[in-house]
Protein backbone atom coordinates (compact mmCIF):
# COMPACT_ATOMS: atom_id res chain seq x y z
CA UNK A 1 0.00 0.00 0.00
CA UNK A 2 2.77 2.09 0.70
CA UNK A 3 3.77 2.15 -3.10
CA UNK A 4 0.04 3.39 -3.97
CA UNK A 5 0.50 6.10 -1.68
CA UNK A 6 3.90 7.19 -3.42
CA UNK A 7 2.06 7.31 -6.20
CA UNK A 8 -1.06 9.59 -4.94
CA UNK A 9 1.83 11.79 -3.55
CA UNK A 10 3.56 12.45 -6.99
CA UNK A 11 0.61 12.89 -8.97
CA UNK A 12 -0.45 15.48 -6.64
CA UNK A 13 2.96 17.41 -5.86
CA UNK A 14 3.60 17.26 -10.19
CA UNK A 15 -0.21 18.39 -10.37
CA UNK A 16 0.53 21.44 -7.78
CA UNK A 17 4.29 22.18 -9.35
CA UNK A 18 2.74 22.54 -12.79
CA UNK A 19 0.39 24.81 -11.14
CA UNK A 20 2.68 26.93 -9.62
CA UNK A 21 4.85 27.43 -12.72
CA UNK A 22 1.97 28.46 -14.73
CA UNK A 23 4.19 31.27 -15.80
CA UNK A 24 6.80 29.02 -17.63
CA UNK A 25 5.07 26.76 -19.93
CA UNK A 26 8.01 23.98 -20.27
CA UNK A 27 8.68 23.75 -16.12
CA UNK A 28 4.70 23.33 -15.89
CA UNK A 29 4.09 20.72 -18.86
CA UNK A 30 8.05 19.09 -17.61
CA UNK A 31 6.57 19.13 -13.84
CA UNK A 32 2.92 17.50 -14.80
CA UNK A 33 3.78 15.29 -17.44
CA UNK A 34 6.94 13.72 -14.88
CA UNK A 35 4.73 13.34 -12.62
CA UNK A 36 2.04 11.70 -14.42
CA UNK A 37 4.06 9.37 -15.97
CA UNK A 38 6.27 8.07 -12.42
CA UNK A 39 3.32 8.20 -10.67
CA UNK A 40 0.96 6.20 -13.01
CA UNK A 41 3.98 3.86 -13.10
CA UNK A 42 4.20 2.93 -9.34
CA UNK A 43 0.73 2.88 -9.31
CA UNK A 44 0.56 0.14 -11.71
CA UNK A 45 3.17 -1.94 -10.13
CA UNK A 46 0.74 -1.25 -6.98
CA UNK A 47 -1.98 -2.68 -8.96
CA UNK A 48 0.03 -5.80 -9.45
CA UNK A 49 1.02 -6.23 -5.82
CA UNK A 50 -2.66 -6.53 -5.08
CA UNK A 51 -3.80 -8.78 -8.05
CA UNK A 52 -1.76 -11.47 -7.06
CA UNK A 53 -1.52 -10.82 -3.56
CA UNK A 54 -3.05 -13.46 -0.95
CA UNK A 55 -4.70 -11.18 1.34
CA UNK A 56 -5.64 -7.21 0.36
CA UNK A 57 -3.22 -3.89 0.93
CA UNK A 58 -4.99 -1.76 3.67
CA UNK A 59 -4.26 1.66 4.95
CA UNK A 60 -6.04 3.09 7.80
CA UNK A 61 -5.92 6.49 9.42
CA UNK A 62 -8.36 8.41 11.34
CA UNK A 63 -9.70 11.81 9.86
CA UNK A 64 -11.60 14.77 11.78
CA UNK A 65 -14.91 14.73 9.82
CA UNK A 66 -18.20 13.18 11.04
CA UNK A 67 -18.35 9.41 9.05
CA UNK A 68 -15.03 10.16 7.69
CA UNK A 69 -11.59 7.87 7.77
CA UNK A 70 -8.89 8.14 5.55
CA UNK A 71 -9.27 4.13 4.82
CA UNK A 72 -7.86 2.64 1.57
CA UNK A 73 -8.28 -1.12 0.68
CA UNK A 74 -6.41 -2.30 -2.17
CA UNK A 75 -7.94 -6.04 -3.07
CA UNK A 76 -8.15 -7.78 -6.37
CA UNK A 77 -11.27 -5.80 -8.28
CA UNK A 78 -9.79 -2.62 -6.97
CA UNK A 79 -6.07 -3.71 -8.30
CA UNK A 80 -7.71 -4.60 -11.58
CA UNK A 81 -9.58 -1.68 -12.23
CA UNK A 82 -6.38 0.49 -10.96
CA UNK A 83 -4.35 -1.27 -13.59
CA UNK A 84 -6.57 -0.03 -16.32
CA UNK A 85 -6.64 3.32 -15.13
CA UNK A 86 -3.30 4.07 -14.46
CA UNK A 87 -1.96 2.40 -17.35
CA UNK A 88 -3.60 4.24 -20.03
CA UNK A 89 -3.41 7.42 -17.97
CA UNK A 90 0.57 6.85 -18.19
CA UNK A 91 0.41 6.43 -22.06
CA UNK A 92 -1.95 9.24 -22.31
CA UNK A 93 0.11 11.58 -20.24
CA UNK A 94 2.82 11.06 -22.58
CA UNK A 95 0.81 11.93 -25.62
CA UNK A 96 -0.67 15.10 -24.49
CA UNK A 97 3.40 16.28 -24.39
CA UNK A 98 3.06 17.09 -27.69
CA UNK A 99 -0.91 17.13 -28.48
CA UNK A 100 -0.74 20.43 -26.01
CA UNK A 101 1.99 22.18 -27.94
CA UNK A 102 -0.52 23.23 -30.55
CA UNK A 103 -2.27 24.98 -27.37
CA UNK A 104 0.58 26.70 -25.40
CA UNK A 105 0.11 29.99 -26.51
CA UNK A 106 -3.40 29.85 -25.70
CA UNK A 107 -3.79 28.46 -22.54
CA UNK A 108 -2.70 27.74 -19.25
CA UNK A 109 -1.46 24.81 -19.35
CA UNK A 110 -0.19 24.38 -15.81
CA UNK A 111 -3.80 24.64 -15.07
CA UNK A 112 -4.63 21.85 -17.70
CA UNK A 113 -1.83 19.60 -16.37
CA UNK A 114 -3.23 19.81 -12.38
CA UNK A 115 -6.76 18.89 -13.70
CA UNK A 116 -4.74 15.81 -15.05
CA UNK A 117 -3.02 14.75 -12.35
CA UNK A 118 -6.10 15.56 -10.28
CA UNK A 119 -8.08 13.38 -12.20
CA UNK A 120 -6.11 10.35 -12.39
CA UNK A 121 -5.07 11.00 -8.50
CA UNK A 122 -9.02 11.05 -7.55
CA UNK A 123 -10.33 8.01 -10.44
CA UNK A 124 -7.30 5.75 -8.17
CA UNK A 125 -8.74 6.68 -4.58
CA UNK A 126 -12.24 6.24 -5.61
CA UNK A 127 -11.46 2.28 -6.68
CA UNK A 128 -9.27 2.50 -3.16
CA UNK A 129 -11.52 3.90 -1.25
CA UNK A 130 -12.99 1.75 1.92
CA UNK A 131 -14.93 4.77 3.54
CA UNK A 132 -18.09 6.22 1.97
CA UNK A 133 -17.54 9.36 2.94
CA UNK A 134 -13.80 9.18 0.87
CA UNK A 135 -15.13 7.78 -1.90
CA UNK A 136 -17.85 11.06 -2.42
CA UNK A 137 -14.84 13.31 -1.77
CA UNK A 138 -12.91 11.99 -4.86
CA UNK A 139 -15.72 11.26 -6.80
CA UNK A 140 -16.54 14.77 -6.44
CA UNK A 141 -12.69 15.56 -7.20
CA UNK A 142 -12.83 13.36 -10.39
CA UNK A 143 -16.03 15.32 -11.71
CA UNK A 144 -14.94 18.55 -11.21
CA UNK A 145 -11.54 18.23 -12.25
CA UNK A 146 -13.00 16.32 -15.45
CA UNK A 147 -15.17 19.24 -15.77
CA UNK A 148 -12.44 21.66 -15.57
CA UNK A 149 -10.55 19.71 -18.75
CA UNK A 150 -13.46 19.54 -20.82
CA UNK A 151 -14.26 22.97 -20.56
CA UNK A 152 -10.48 24.14 -21.60
CA UNK A 153 -11.43 25.75 -24.71
CA UNK A 154 -14.03 27.24 -22.71
CA UNK A 155 -14.44 30.44 -25.09
CA UNK A 156 -16.75 27.98 -27.70
CA UNK A 157 -20.11 27.91 -26.95
CA UNK A 158 -20.73 24.39 -27.82
CA UNK A 159 -17.69 23.45 -25.15
CA UNK A 160 -19.56 25.49 -22.65
CA UNK A 161 -22.60 23.75 -23.35
CA UNK A 162 -21.04 20.12 -23.16
CA UNK A 163 -19.24 21.39 -19.76
CA UNK A 164 -22.96 22.58 -18.40
CA UNK A 165 -24.86 19.54 -19.50
CA UNK A 166 -21.93 17.24 -17.92
CA UNK A 167 -21.39 18.98 -14.89
CA UNK A 168 -25.58 18.85 -14.17
CA UNK A 169 -25.73 15.11 -15.39
CA UNK A 170 -22.78 14.16 -13.06
CA UNK A 171 -24.38 15.64 -9.87
CA UNK A 172 -27.73 14.30 -10.00
CA UNK A 173 -26.11 10.72 -10.36
CA UNK A 174 -23.80 11.94 -7.51
CA UNK A 175 -27.16 12.95 -5.45
CA UNK A 176 -28.27 9.69 -5.70
CA UNK A 177 -25.25 8.40 -4.70
CA UNK A 178 -25.34 10.82 -1.61
CA UNK A 179 -28.66 9.23 -0.63
CA UNK A 180 -27.55 5.30 -0.94
CA UNK A 181 -24.77 6.11 1.24
CA UNK A 182 -26.92 7.74 3.74
CA UNK A 183 -29.56 5.08 4.24
CA UNK A 184 -26.41 3.04 4.27
CA UNK A 185 -24.93 4.97 7.32
CA UNK A 186 -27.84 4.61 9.30
CA UNK A 187 -27.64 1.36 10.07
CA UNK A 188 -23.80 1.39 11.32
CA UNK A 189 -22.62 3.30 14.79
CA UNK A 190 -21.25 6.62 13.35
CA UNK A 191 -18.81 5.03 10.60
CA UNK A 192 -18.93 4.88 6.54
CA UNK A 193 -16.30 2.27 6.69
CA UNK A 194 -17.02 -0.19 3.56
CA UNK A 195 -15.95 -3.21 6.46
CA UNK A 196 -19.43 -2.07 8.43
CA UNK A 197 -21.19 -2.05 5.55
CA UNK A 198 -20.68 -5.86 4.50
CA UNK A 199 -22.61 -6.63 7.73
CA UNK A 200 -25.61 -4.77 7.66
CA UNK A 201 -28.85 -6.10 8.31
CA UNK A 202 -30.55 -5.12 5.05
CA UNK A 203 -34.15 -6.54 4.08
CA UNK A 204 -35.15 -7.16 1.07
CA UNK A 205 -36.66 -4.07 0.04
CA UNK A 206 -34.37 -1.89 1.20
CA UNK A 207 -31.23 -3.49 -0.36
CA UNK A 208 -33.48 -3.50 -3.90
CA UNK A 209 -33.83 0.67 -3.37
CA UNK A 210 -29.86 0.55 -2.77
CA UNK A 211 -29.04 -1.03 -5.64
CA UNK A 212 -31.34 0.95 -8.11
CA UNK A 213 -30.00 4.31 -6.81
CA UNK A 214 -26.15 2.67 -7.36
CA UNK A 215 -27.48 1.55 -11.42
CA UNK A 216 -28.82 5.51 -11.78
CA UNK A 217 -25.90 7.10 -10.17
CA UNK A 218 -23.00 4.95 -10.79
CA UNK A 219 -24.94 4.43 -14.39
CA UNK A 220 -24.84 8.27 -15.05
CA UNK A 221 -21.05 8.25 -15.06
CA UNK A 222 -20.48 5.32 -16.77
CA UNK A 223 -22.82 6.74 -19.25
CA UNK A 224 -25.82 4.09 -19.61
CA UNK A 225 -28.82 4.63 -21.58
CA UNK A 226 -30.67 6.71 -20.54
CA UNK A 227 -28.12 8.54 -18.29
CA UNK A 228 -25.73 9.18 -21.51
CA UNK A 229 -27.02 12.77 -22.23
CA UNK A 230 -23.52 13.91 -21.41
CA UNK A 231 -21.34 11.71 -22.79
CA UNK A 232 -21.94 12.56 -26.52
CA UNK A 233 -21.54 16.42 -25.68
CA UNK A 234 -18.20 16.28 -23.42
CA UNK A 235 -16.02 13.76 -25.14
CA UNK A 236 -16.28 15.88 -28.84
CA UNK A 237 -15.29 19.12 -26.81
CA UNK A 238 -12.77 17.50 -24.29
CA UNK A 239 -8.89 17.52 -25.50
CA UNK A 240 -8.41 14.13 -27.48
CA UNK A 241 -6.13 12.75 -24.53
CA UNK A 242 -8.49 13.76 -22.00
CA UNK A 243 -11.49 11.90 -23.79
CA UNK A 244 -9.11 8.88 -23.94
CA UNK A 245 -9.17 9.16 -19.98
CA UNK A 246 -12.94 10.01 -19.92
CA UNK A 247 -14.17 7.19 -22.37
CA UNK A 248 -11.25 4.67 -21.84
CA UNK A 249 -11.43 4.81 -18.03
CA UNK A 250 -13.35 7.20 -16.25
CA UNK A 251 -16.90 5.87 -17.15
CA UNK A 252 -15.86 2.43 -16.23
CA UNK A 253 -15.58 3.57 -12.27
CA UNK A 254 -19.22 3.57 -12.64
CA UNK A 255 -18.94 -0.44 -13.31
CA UNK A 256 -16.59 -0.56 -10.31
CA UNK A 257 -19.34 1.52 -8.43
CA UNK A 258 -21.62 -1.20 -9.54
CA UNK A 259 -19.63 -4.35 -8.55
CA UNK A 260 -18.75 -2.84 -5.34
CA UNK A 261 -21.95 -1.99 -3.68
CA UNK A 262 -23.43 -4.89 -4.59
CA UNK A 263 -20.93 -6.51 -2.44
CA UNK A 264 -22.77 -5.03 0.56
CA UNK A 265 -26.55 -5.80 -0.57
CA UNK A 266 -26.28 -9.62 0.15
CA UNK A 267 -27.52 -12.35 -2.27
CA UNK A 268 -29.34 -10.48 -5.49
CA UNK A 269 -32.76 -11.30 -6.47
CA UNK A 270 -32.73 -12.26 -10.36
CA UNK A 271 -34.46 -9.15 -11.40
CA UNK A 272 -31.42 -7.13 -10.28
CA UNK A 273 -29.41 -9.22 -13.14
CA UNK A 274 -32.41 -9.26 -15.46
CA UNK A 275 -32.48 -5.18 -15.19
CA UNK A 276 -28.45 -4.73 -16.13
CA UNK A 277 -28.99 -7.35 -18.68
CA UNK A 278 -31.42 -5.49 -20.67
CA UNK A 279 -29.94 -1.88 -19.33
CA UNK A 280 -26.79 -3.44 -21.01
CA UNK A 281 -29.02 -4.56 -24.45
CA UNK A 282 -30.77 -1.05 -24.64
CA UNK A 283 -27.27 0.50 -24.46
CA UNK A 284 -25.40 -1.37 -26.49
CA UNK A 285 -27.91 -1.41 -29.44
CA UNK A 286 -29.24 2.22 -28.91
CA UNK A 287 -25.16 3.07 -28.82
CA UNK A 288 -24.14 1.62 -32.40
CA UNK A 289 -27.31 3.20 -33.83
CA UNK A 290 -26.81 6.32 -32.69
CA UNK A 291 -23.07 6.01 -33.54
CA UNK A 292 -23.84 5.71 -37.40
CA UNK A 293 -25.68 8.45 -37.62
CA UNK A 294 -22.97 10.79 -36.65
CA UNK A 295 -20.30 12.42 -38.78
CA UNK A 296 -18.30 13.94 -36.11
CA UNK A 297 -15.56 11.90 -35.50
CA UNK A 298 -15.46 12.44 -31.65
CA UNK A 299 -19.20 12.41 -31.34
CA UNK A 300 -19.26 8.59 -33.27
CA UNK A 301 -16.47 7.16 -30.67
CA UNK A 302 -18.78 8.74 -27.79
CA UNK A 303 -21.55 6.65 -28.88
CA UNK A 304 -19.78 3.76 -29.06
CA UNK A 305 -18.43 4.19 -25.90
CA UNK A 306 -21.99 4.39 -24.69
CA UNK A 307 -22.75 0.45 -26.77
CA UNK A 308 -19.67 -0.98 -25.25
CA UNK A 309 -20.78 0.00 -21.92
CA UNK A 310 -23.68 -1.49 -22.47
CA UNK A 311 -22.06 -4.40 -23.38
CA UNK A 312 -19.98 -4.47 -20.31
CA UNK A 313 -22.86 -4.06 -17.89
CA UNK A 314 -24.83 -7.05 -19.72
CA UNK A 315 -21.73 -9.21 -18.68
CA UNK A 316 -22.42 -8.06 -14.95
CA UNK A 317 -26.08 -8.82 -15.40
CA UNK A 318 -25.49 -12.14 -16.78
CA UNK A 319 -23.07 -12.51 -13.68
CA UNK A 320 -25.77 -11.60 -11.25
CA UNK A 321 -28.24 -13.78 -12.86
CA UNK A 322 -25.36 -16.83 -12.20
CA UNK A 323 -25.11 -15.90 -8.59
CA UNK A 324 -28.65 -15.87 -8.08
CA UNK A 325 -29.29 -19.22 -9.90
CA UNK A 326 -26.03 -20.37 -7.61
CA UNK A 327 -24.56 -21.89 -11.40
CA UNK A 328 -20.74 -21.21 -10.59
CA UNK A 329 -20.05 -21.36 -14.34
CA UNK A 330 -22.74 -18.65 -15.57
CA UNK A 331 -21.26 -16.32 -12.98
CA UNK A 332 -17.76 -17.12 -14.22
CA UNK A 333 -18.22 -16.39 -17.69
CA UNK A 334 -20.40 -13.44 -17.04
CA UNK A 335 -18.19 -11.44 -14.19
CA UNK A 336 -14.89 -12.29 -16.37
CA UNK A 337 -16.58 -11.05 -19.54
CA UNK A 338 -17.10 -8.12 -18.50
CA UNK A 339 -14.41 -7.65 -16.79
CA UNK A 340 -12.17 -8.59 -19.46
CA UNK A 341 -14.06 -5.82 -21.99
CA UNK A 342 -13.50 -2.97 -19.01
CA UNK A 343 -9.72 -4.10 -19.89
CA UNK A 344 -10.52 -4.32 -23.85
CA UNK A 345 -12.93 -1.30 -24.54
CA UNK A 346 -9.89 1.25 -21.89
CA UNK A 347 -7.27 0.01 -24.42
CA UNK A 348 -8.76 0.51 -28.28
CA UNK A 349 -10.93 3.28 -26.99
CA UNK A 350 -8.22 5.79 -25.68
CA UNK A 351 -6.34 4.24 -28.85
CA UNK A 352 -8.88 5.47 -31.13
CA UNK A 353 -9.26 9.43 -29.03
CA UNK A 354 -5.32 9.53 -29.45
CA UNK A 355 -5.59 8.61 -33.32
CA UNK A 356 -8.75 10.79 -33.78
CA UNK A 357 -6.58 13.73 -31.56
CA UNK A 358 -3.76 13.89 -34.13
CA UNK A 359 -5.53 13.35 -37.38
CA UNK A 360 -7.91 16.54 -35.97
CA UNK A 361 -5.15 18.79 -35.49
CA UNK A 362 -3.70 17.90 -38.61
CA UNK A 363 -6.71 18.23 -40.84
CA UNK A 364 -8.58 20.72 -38.70
CA UNK A 365 -11.71 18.92 -39.23
CA UNK A 366 -13.70 16.33 -37.22
CA UNK A 367 -16.16 16.14 -40.32
CA UNK A 368 -15.86 12.15 -41.10
CA UNK A 369 -16.97 13.20 -44.89
CA UNK A 370 -14.20 15.65 -45.08
CA UNK A 371 -11.76 13.03 -44.03
CA UNK A 372 -10.06 10.32 -46.75
CA UNK A 373 -6.43 9.78 -48.10
CA UNK A 374 -4.75 10.84 -44.99
CA UNK A 375 -3.15 6.75 -44.80
CA UNK A 376 -0.88 7.91 -47.43
CA UNK A 377 0.16 11.13 -45.44
CA UNK A 378 0.33 10.12 -41.91
CA UNK A 379 1.48 6.04 -42.20
CA UNK A 380 2.21 5.16 -38.37
CA UNK A 381 -1.39 7.33 -37.22
CA UNK A 382 -3.19 5.56 -39.67
CA UNK A 383 -1.84 2.39 -38.85
CA UNK A 384 -2.34 2.47 -34.90
CA UNK A 385 -5.73 3.49 -35.97
CA UNK A 386 -6.73 0.32 -38.21
CA UNK A 387 -5.63 -1.78 -35.03
CA UNK A 388 -8.03 0.31 -32.90
CA UNK A 389 -10.69 -0.50 -35.41
CA UNK A 390 -9.90 -4.03 -35.89
CA UNK A 391 -10.46 -4.43 -32.04
CA UNK A 392 -13.16 -1.88 -31.43
CA UNK A 393 -14.59 -4.65 -33.85
CA UNK A 394 -14.10 -7.54 -31.89
CA UNK A 395 -11.87 -9.13 -34.58
CA UNK A 396 -9.28 -12.25 -33.86
CA UNK A 397 -6.35 -11.74 -32.21
CA UNK A 398 -7.33 -9.01 -30.59
CA UNK A 399 -10.92 -8.37 -28.58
Amino acid sequence: MELFLYALVILIAGGVLALIFSFHTKLACFWGISSAFVGSTLGVIASFMAIFSPKPLEYYALWPIPYAAFALKLDALSGFFLLVILGIAAITAIYGKGYLKHYANEYNLGAVWFFFNLLIAAMSVVVVSANGILFLAAWEIMTLSSFFLVTMENEKPEVRRAGFIYLIAAHIGTAFLFVMFWILAGYTEGTMDFSKFMELPLTQEIASILFVMAVIGFGTKAGLIPFHVWLPEAHPAAPSHVSAIMSGVMIKTGIYGILRISTFLGMPPLWWGILLVAIGLVSGLMGVLLALAQHNIKRFLAYCSVENIGIITLGLGIGFIGITCQNPTITALGLAGALLHVLNHGIFKSLLFLGTGAVVQETNTKQMDSLGGLLKKMPITGTTFLIGSVAICGLPPLN
